[in-house]
């Protein structure tokens, strides 16, 4: 199947260069474009009592989302069209980019390895709600 579109589901995470690789082996030859989805860590997350330290905190993992995200680009060795910083539920935001953008295939990471775990990731809410292709990259426990 030829591709004209790839997006790669990332998080801060050293696997991600990983799956940016995967997504350039398959682009490069068919002169695709590659971009790049991540959600955003929320703070509240972290700690509910330091609510007026949030707004710092969300800066700062914005800053450090949007410097990873760079990396990835630079060590791509091929061009990341568009970059997406999300919040909230990433199969909402991963179905309206793949309508807008024209996105034809999902990379995404899978740190599950048996059947039944596979069943409870985060992937399989994009799998079961993505009307493209969807490719699941093993990574490393």
């Amino acid at each position: 199947m030829s591709y004209s579109h790839v997006l790669v589901c990332v998080a801060v995470t050293p696997e991600s260069h990983q799956l940016v690789a995967r997504a350039v082996s398959i682009a490069r030859p068919l002169n695709a474009r590659v971009s790049l989805i991540t959600l955003a860590t929320e703070p509240e997350m972290y700690n509910q009592l330091a609510a007026p330290m949030l707004e710092d905190i969300r800066g700062l993992l914005q800053e450090e989302t949007q410097v990873f995200l760079q990396e990835l680009e630079e060590k791509a060795q091929y061009p990341i069209a568009r970059t997406f910083i999300a919040t909230g539920e990433l199969s909402a935001h991963i179905l309206d980019i793949c309508r807008k953008e024209h996105v034809d295939l999902v990379i995404c990471g899978n740190h599950n390895h048996s059947f039944f775990s596979l069943a409870a990731c985060s992937a399989k809410a994009i799998v079961g709600s993505s009307l493209v292709d969807v490719l699941l990259v093993p990574l490393g426990n």
